[in-house]
């Protein structure tokens, strides 16, 4: 039961991704596209906490943990460059 429930999991999120793909391509304006793009890191995350609990390897959190870390980065400064400020500021 349990791996049937984590196998409906990853597909929901693989579809979710695709989702959020096809935003991403589409999206109207470009905060919509960026926002399509941290949904996909987010979905992202969740894929490698989830092989985490798969292969029962505590590593794969410290890999999403960094890995969200440089989302985070990378989303405030697309967020400031949008905003029409400097990096630094």
């Amino acid at each position: 039961m349990d791996n049937v429930l984590i196998i409906y999991t990853i597909y929901i999120l693989l579809l979710s991704i695709f989702v959020s793909f096809i935003r991403l391509v589409k999206g109207p304006t470009l905060p919509d596209r960026v926002v399509a793009a941290d949904t996909i890191n987010i979905i992202v995350i969740a894929l490698i906490v989830l092989f985490s609990v798969i292969y029962e390897n505590k590593m794969f959190i410290d890999i999403a943990i960094v890995y969200a870390l440089l989302s985070f980065i990378g989303n405030l400064s697309i967020s400031k460059y949008l905003m029409g400020m400097r990096l630094h500021e």
